[in-house]
């Protein structure tokens, strides 16, 4: 099948890899504008240009989607289907109806929840113990067209945000493949939304990081491993400036003092009360103008009176 397909994180690519590994025309590529990145502020390829550039597919960078200059390409190009994952522009309506049999996107939960541009880490801050990936027609409304297959997996209790990416990246490579070759043979299905059902996963921001002791410690848990890799959850328990928390584990002991106390701060970590009695230890953190490191290793340098 011609295939244009429209992606820019890491999530995308293995899509966009698994279409070119099962032999369809990849008539082109839509990815984001290449941006600064880190302090010399050199221009950056997004990882899906980066692939796509390794197998000689033609890369287009549009500014603007709704000035007719992208609505051209996609016409010159005449795809067959459009393919859409993450890639973190509106279409509108005429681009996505100009491919044959439409566009269809590849979206990280299991819809109608969570939709909108953070839903795997949504999923993991709500405490939800399943999520998966839905690949779906491409409507006006923001991630609400109909079904055609959901693939769901389990969270594990400790998986963060970045991991879960990427495996939610593969199901969702092998979801995409199995739709496209029902798409192709006219025996895909399609099943409207509830849209009473949904719910919404806003970006991400600052505002969400700082770490509250007197959440449960489950709570907290699921804070830490959904803000991941960004903005992470950040405390001043330990030191007057933010520290960012990555890596946490919820202990069964219970405790009488009060939430934010620290229990112990040793090898294993730091343990800190929270609301519900319960103590988090702390396994991985990363100071102020410091690197990632075990909370163990922070400790030689910075020990904590209990």
């Amino acid at each position: 099948m011609r295939i244009l397909f429209m992606g820019t994180p890491e999530f995308a690519v293995p899509s966009l890899k698994r279409l070119v590994e099962d032999g369809h025309d990849i008539c082109g590529v839509f990815t984001q504008p290449d941006k600064p990145k880190n302090r010399g502020h050199k221009m950056a390829f997004s990882p899906v240009k980066e692939y796509a550039l390794s197998q000689n597919l033609t890369v287009y960078q549009p500014l603007k989607m709704k000035d007719g200059g992208a609505l051209k390409i996609v016409q010159d190009l005449a795809p067959d289907l459009t393919v859409v994952a993450a890639y973190g522009k509106i279409l509108p309506n005429d681009i996505l109806e100009t491919p044959k049999y439409g566009s269809i996107n590849v979206h990280s939960s299991i819809l109608p929840k969570y939709r909108g541009a953070a839903p795997i880490n949504w999923a993991i801050l709500n405490g939800e113990t399943e999520t998966g990936v839905t690949i779906m027609h491409m409507a006006a409304e923001l991630d609400a067209g109909d079904i055609i297959t959901i693939s769901k997996t389990p969270i594990g209790e400790d998986e963060e945000a970045g991991s879960l990416t990427m495996r939610l990246a593969e199901i969702g490579a092998q979801a995409l493949s199995e739709t496209v070759e029902k798409i192709a043979a006219g025996t895909a299905a399609r099943t409207a939304q509830n849209h009473e059902e949904s719910t919404y996963a806003p970006m991400l921001s600052k505002e969400l990081s700082n770490v509250d002791w007197n959440k449960s410690a489950h709570e907290i848990h699921c804070q830490i491993r959904g803000l991941q890799p960004w903005p992470a959850a950040t405390t001043t328990l330990f030191s007057d400036a933010p520290m960012k928390l990555y890596r946490a584990e919820e202990l069964e002991e219970i405790s009488s003092k009060s939430a934010g106390s620290i229990v112990s701060a040793d090898k294993k970590g730091i343990a800190v009360v929270c609301g519900d009695g319960k103590v988090l230890r702390i396994a991985e953190l990363q100071a102020s103008g410091g690197k990632r490191m075990a909370a163990a290793a922070y400790l030689l340098g910075h020990p904590i009176k209990v």
